[in-house]
């Protein structure tokens, strides 16, 4: 078979699917691809030749061994369908829906030429969901038969399950892509999907007259490069100046504008000139040495001789979203393994200078040239919908912003207004002008001390204490060194508490830090360490968005300025890391906690309090603490417990919780009932603890099925991350009955589960460690017993916080320690709507008799 079968059964004016040609390459993927047609069956395709082989299953993969199912041979698909989720109109080849079920690596066990010609293919897959052993076998053809028919069969290995286990077609249906089942698709032309990375899938493309964007999207293929509008030959340029996006404070609307996702990492140029491949920084320095090979062997292998593209090469964190600080940590540890260059730009292509031609054409010849490329290279899709809307996805997704840029725009360098930048947090390159050594640690920095140009020379805007690890802060106390100078750089004098024991540097370099805004007097307020920034020069940074003389703050700045004017607990060492690895400090902690106060509060105060504390950082030694220790702040309250000889700890105010934070607590478990009434609990708590080899989209079905089986009780479920591994349910309720009731109820609610879904769930602690099953845990339900607070943080790697969720945000994009003590604060100022505002006034009376388990449906 080859790809002309392909091409001829689709119309690709008509259809989203990718129209590409065999490429070569000793790739090894597979895909698994849910469509529902005309009936619902399952594509599996494995990569060999630089196309993708493939069998349509017509009743999916089985884990049983022996258990066959009938798979029938197909034509060849391109290598870029493997990426396809979406839908196919109505009257096409093959119309219905199609998402991505598993995706992985494939491992030929024999010669798979030898094997595929002889009909029996004998394989290991490494999927999101299958793994193992497997065969795939043709049968002997019918006299009379068309079609091609094999079988796939599952090998027995420690991956194959017993006839009576659940069937993973339905026990796992939702996309590994896009987390979506594949009924979300139907009606849904356009197949929109979100994930952390803010991407999307392409569907069927819009045909609205209004909107340019969408017209040059529901094109046909693009002409070759000298045949668009704007290209005129000319010489492959050394370094083209990059165009560059103003900062705004509102999304542009219209349908001239598209929408990319702003990412987090270098901007660079790739100058490829007939297999020579040079890196170049926004200011034309060659970088092509320190970002490894990967990139420049990926780059090489594009199908041009002469080409100039413009890009971002990010690191990723594990849900998907760049790290700048990531980046920066690969680089200075000479790793090289997980860069990856997002492309979203063409200036020249073979001869032809395409900087007048209009930017959507520019990525109409763009997308293709990387639609066969695996590895580091990726296209850097785009939005042609509202753009309030793709930013509010952004930012509830804790990602850097949104850049805007007009579609019919032709290719301009330096800063306009053809591409602007909407941000979800404030970021800010500034100057370094001085340091404080670390009160900790020898020969590391504690803070920087920052300023931006002015006109009248380096104005101090103040410091940034936290986002260093232990290495990193190092770094920068070696790195300053031979800048060390005894006169201050900054224009103005500094007052006496601005000098304190500062370090004065020559202003060479730049950092970039994340911060919540700007004080009255132009500092920075909560400001963040984020890293260097080696490819700007220090004399052209200038402050971004001004502080407007007379300008009102708004409500949100008012209510964070006047959380921290109330911070009275001083901090002693206030530079201690307590999340070494993620730079977050004592003070950092601090200032986090003054940003959710009033979310955490009625949580936690007046509440007997369970803390975790670990004085030498989560990494260190901790300990449970419930009682009051020797040295405890004044602001920490006392609770007596007529059950108790000692007296139990919590707290009335944000003073109290600040005292906890010098106290080096790292984790805050609440009773279930308050100081005044501590017999009857008003709220309680359902704990999803997975066992090994648990999906998240289980865990996320367990948390519907708890919230349901609450609406049966008469209550009402709110979700939150446990910023851990699981999720836990929570209901509050009218504290009316006492603990051994209560107990009770969660107890049969949790029995009932485990009696339903033997195969899913175990409701005791002795059966936790059974793997691919679910303990739900009603033990926190007892007196005595607590949950960790909504906001706490957790004494984990990466500071996680238990995060409050809405019910509809359940998915693969936000895993259980998604959230962090530097990502929730820009969650929190870009919700429309807090999902536990109406957390008391759903309080409800819980039923004192059990009820019975439910039947499964």
């Amino acid at each position: 078979m080859s790809l002309s079968e392909y091409r001829r059964k689709r119309d690709f004016k008509a259809t989203p699917e990718p129209k590409a040609a065999a490429v070569k390459t000793k790739g090894n993927s597979f895909v698994i691809q849910k469509h529902a047609a005309r009936r619902l069956h399952y594509d599996f395709r494995l990569e060999m030749n630089g196309v993708l082989k493939s069998w349509a299953v017509t009743r999916g993969p089985s884990l049983v061994p022996g258990e066959k199912r009938l798979a029938v041979h197909v034509e060849d698909h391109p290598l870029a369908y493997g990426d396809f989720e979406g839908v196919i109109p109505p009257g096409q080849y093959g119309s219905g829906e199609v998402i991505v079920w598993d995706r992985g690596c494939w491992e030929p066990l024999h010669d798979p030429a030898k094997g595929y010609k002889k009909g029996h293919l004998e394989f290991s897959l490494e999927g999101e969901k299958l793994h193992g052993h497997w065969h795939l076998v043709r049968m002997a053809g019918r006299e009379g038969e068309t079609r091609e028919n094999w079988l796939l069969i599952k090998g027995d290995d420690e991956f194959a399950r017993a006839a009576d286990d659940p069937d993973i077609i339905e026990e796992m249906p939702l996309s590994v892509k896009s987390g979506r089942p594949i009924e979300s698709l139907k009606g849904d032309g356009k197949a929109k999907v979100w994930n952390s990375r803010g991407t999307e899938t392409k569907g069927a493309a819009r045909t609205n007259s209004k909107s340019k964007v969408a017209a040059v999207k529901a094109a046909s293929a693009p002409e070759a490069a000298d045949k668009i509008k704007g290209a005129k030959p000319g010489q492959l340029p050394d370094f083209v100046p990059p165009a560059l996006a103003t900062l705004v404070k509102s999304v542009p609307k219209g349908g001239r504008w598209l929408h990319e996702i702003k990412l987090d990492g270098y901007r660079m140029e790739a100058r490829i000139d007939h297999g020579e491949i040079k890196l170049l920084t926004r200011t034309g320095l060659d970088w092509t040495e320190r970002f490894g090979e990967a990139i420049h062997t990926a780059l090489k292998g594009l199908p041009v001789q002469t080409a100039l593209l413009d890009g971002e090469i990010v690191v990723e964190t594990g849900n998907g979203s760049s790290d700048f600080s990531l980046l920066q940590a690969d680089l200075s540890d000479g790793r090289s393994d997980r860069f990856v260059y997002y492309i979203f730009d063409l200036m020249h292509l073979d001869g032809q200078d395409l900087t007048g031609v209009s930017l959507m054409d520019r990525k109409s010849l763009l997308e293709p040239l990387l639609s066969e490329v695996d590895g580091p290279l990726k296209y850097s899709s785009h939005f042609d919908e509202s753009g309030d809307l793709v930013l509010k996805h952004a930012c509830r997704l804790s990602l850097e912003g949104v850049i805007s840029k007009v579609a019919d725009a032709p290719y301009r360098s330096g800063r306009g207004r053809d591409w602007v930048k909407s941000k979800c947090t404030a970021r800010q390159e500034l100057v370094i002008g001085g340091y404080v050594p670390s009160s900790v640690s020898e020969k590391a920095i504690g803070s920087l001390i920052m300023g931006v140009n002015d006109k009248g020379g380096l104005r101090h805007v103040g410091r940034v204490g936290t986002g260093y690890s232990q290495s990193l802060a190092r770094q920068l106390f070696q790195r300053l060194q031979p800048l060390v100078q005894a006169k201050s750089s900054f224009a103005q004098k500094l007052t006496g508490p601005e000098r304190k024991d500062a370090v004065f540097v020559a202003p060479n370099l730049v950092a970039e830090v994340e911060f919540r805004g700007w004080t009255g007097d132009a500092h920075l307020r909560h400001a963040s360490f984020r890293g260097l920034r080696e490819d700007k020069k220090a004399s052209e940074v200038i402050q971004e968005s001004e502080p407007k003389t007379g300008e009102k703050p708004s409500s949100k700045a008012r209510a964070a300025a006047g959380a921290a004017a109330k911070r009275s607990v001083p901090l002693t060492h206030p530079d201690r890391l307590y999340w070494p690895e993620a730079g977050v400090t004592k003070e950092g902690l601090a200032d986090y906690y003054v940003q959710v106060w009033p979310r955490i509060a009625p949580f936690i105060v007046d509440r007997p309090l369970a803390l975790l504390r670990c004085p030498e950082g989560h990494s260190g030694t901790c300990f449970f603490q419930k009682h009051g220790w020797r040295g405890m702040r004044k602001e920490i309250i006392t609770i007596r417990d007529p059950k108790d000889e000692e007296a139990l700890v919590g707290i009335h105010d944000l003073d109290g919780l600040l005292a906890l934070v010098q106290g080096a607590a790292l984790e805050i478990h609440p009773w279930g009932s308050r100081g005044g009434d501590l017999e009857r609990p008003d709220m309680v708590n359902i704990d999803l603890d997975p066992g090994p080899d648990v999906s998240w989209e289980r865990v996320i079905k367990a948390a519907f099925e708890v919230r349901q089986r609450f609406e049966d009780m008469g209550l009402t479920g709110f979700v939150k991350t446990s910023g851990g591994k699981g999720l836990h349910v929570v209901a509050p309720v009218k504290p009316k009955a006492e603990w051994p009731a209560v107990k009770a109820a969660m107890k049969a609610l949790a029995d009932g589960m485990a009696a339903d879904s033997p195969e899913d769930y175990v409701a005791t602690i002795s059966k936790a460690k059974r793997p691919g099953k679910i303990l739900i845990d009603y033990l926190r339900n007892g007196r005595g017993n607590t949950a960790v607070a909504p906001y706490s943080t957790r004494a984990r790697d990466g500071a996680p916080v238990s995060m409050p969720l809405s019910f509809e945000e359940l998915g693969p994009g936000i895993g259980p320690n998604y959230f962090t003590v530097e990502n929730t604060p820009s969650r929190l100022e870009h919700l429309d709507n807090d999902p536990w505002a109406d957390f008391r006034k759903a309080e409800a009376p819980i039923a004192t008799v059990a009820p019975k388990g439910r039947r499964k449906r």
